[in-house]
């Protein structure tokens, strides 16, 4: 099996509209959560999300371009623009034929379909834009990015909500492996923050008014965010032969099913899944220096990832560091495993680990070091980002210094 690497890193979230300024985020435990800015916000009870402040589309694309993306669809491709100009790969000829594209998103074009929704209903036109289907469909951000940069192989879209991301990057890693393609650029996109996304999850009830306090004993619920992270994933071969910077190795990979119910975490499910990845990558527990966790700020998922994390590593814990960006950027959804995947690589090659941030009061169900509420010196030579979403699908990656 053929070891893999990566190459290259992009994205544009609500800490920064690059790599560089969200590393900056992570570094000095910045808020990318605020106001919600949307029509209809006064109808909402939810109204903070960590929103991508300031973007204009008009700057990125060209008029012929923007009716056929959506928001999430010109997050993918403002973040793949990043990811491959840094890898230096120019995809023709028999590497275009290669390489290709797996991306990760829960709701695909949901602004799109909210819009429309609204203009059918709400305002009683008869008639939509021709290109509405193209825009809402899930894989639009995946097409638009192999008909951009020419990836002509295995290009696809995986759906299955917050594990989205780690799902297709774990897709793309073993597509890599196994040889069947030599390059692959993976991640994910989301932008649900719409009057019909937010409402739909303040039906759920696991909405925090105010912040994102993960494994804080005051934590009231998750807060919604947006963006994309999109990575080139390479054979270590042909990343050496080029003289290519790598910067990480993605040594393993692990997804599992709960098998027991459709919201509620299940820690036996979140445990396969952890040692699965520790399996695959050829790893011993003692080797994870960090974790980067799901971590959402709901009371029950945070205390099941805790005894999740506690049962495989046992005493290893002491040493063990583990936090939850999503205090600083809200959750993605299907997005949100690509941008902390971000967190991961910084933390192997600068030696430094996120924060968790609004962190207030430790709770003795959460008993690990989370990086409370500023960033850490550490040197570590192998990490792990844990995705666990709704439906009870659980994926996880490990990473290694290179």
């Amino acid at each position: 099996m053929r070891r893999v690497v990566i190459t290259g890193q992009g994205t544009i979230n609500p800490l920064g509209t690059n790599v560089a300024e969200t590393l900056d985020g992570f570094r000095n435990a910045r808020l990318g959560i605020g106001a919600l800015d949307i029509p209809d916000v006064d109808r909402l009870s939810i109204r903070i999300a960590g929103q991508v402040r300031g973007f204009q589309p008009e700057v990125h694309f060209t008029r012929q371009q923007l009716p056929l993306y959506d928001r999430f669809t010109q997050f993918a491709l403002v973040a793949a623009g990043e990811a491959i100009a840094q890898s230096g790969l120019v995809f023709d000829g028999e590497l275009a034929d290669q390489a290709g594209v797996v991306l990760g998103t829960a709701g695909g074009g949901l602004v799109t379909q909210d819009e429309n929704y609204r203009a059918v209903y709400g305002e009683g036109r008869n008639r939509v834009h021709p290109f509405v289907v193209p825009r809402l469909m899930n894989n639009a951000a995946a097409s638009h990015v192999s008909m951009q940069h020419n990836l002509r192989g295995p290009s696809y879209t995986v759906a299955t909500a917050c594990a989205s991301s780690n799902h297709a990057m774990g897709q793309a890693f073993h597509l890599v492996r196994s040889g069947a393609s030599r390059v692959m650029l993976t991640g994910g996109a989301e932008s649900m923050l719409c009057f019909g996304g937010i409402k739909a999850w303040e039906g759920l009830r696991v909405m925090s008014p105010d912040a994102c306090r993960p494994f804080s004993a005051d934590r009231n619920g998750m807060v919604q965010g947006e963006g994309a992270a999109l990575f080139v994933f390479e054979d270590y071969e042909h990343a050496r032969a080029r003289g290519a910077e790598i910067l990480a190795e993605l040594a393993g990979f692990a997804m599992t099913s709960d098998s027991c119910d459709i919201v509620t975490p299940s820690e036996e499910g979140a445990a396969r899944a952890i040692r699965g990845a520790l399996r695959d990558a050829r790893l011993p527990p003692e080797a994870i220096g960090y974790i980067n966790a799901h971590g959402t700020g709901t009371t029950l998922n945070d205390r099941t990832e805790c005894a999740a994390v506690r049962a495989v590593f046992g005493s290893h814990c002491d040493d063990l560091l583990m936090s939850s960006t999503k205090s600083m950027h809200g959750h993605l959804i299907g997005g949100t495993g690509a941008v902390e995947l971000l967190a991961c690589i910084m933390a192997l090659r600068d030696g430094v680990i996120a924060p968790t941030i609004g962190y207030r009061r430790a709770d003795p169900d959460c008993p690990l070091d989370v990086v409370a509420n500023e960033a850490r010196a550490a040197r570590i030579g192998a990490a792990l980002s844990n995705a666990f979403a709704f439906g009870g699908l659980n994926a996880v990656l490990a990473l290694k210094r290179i």
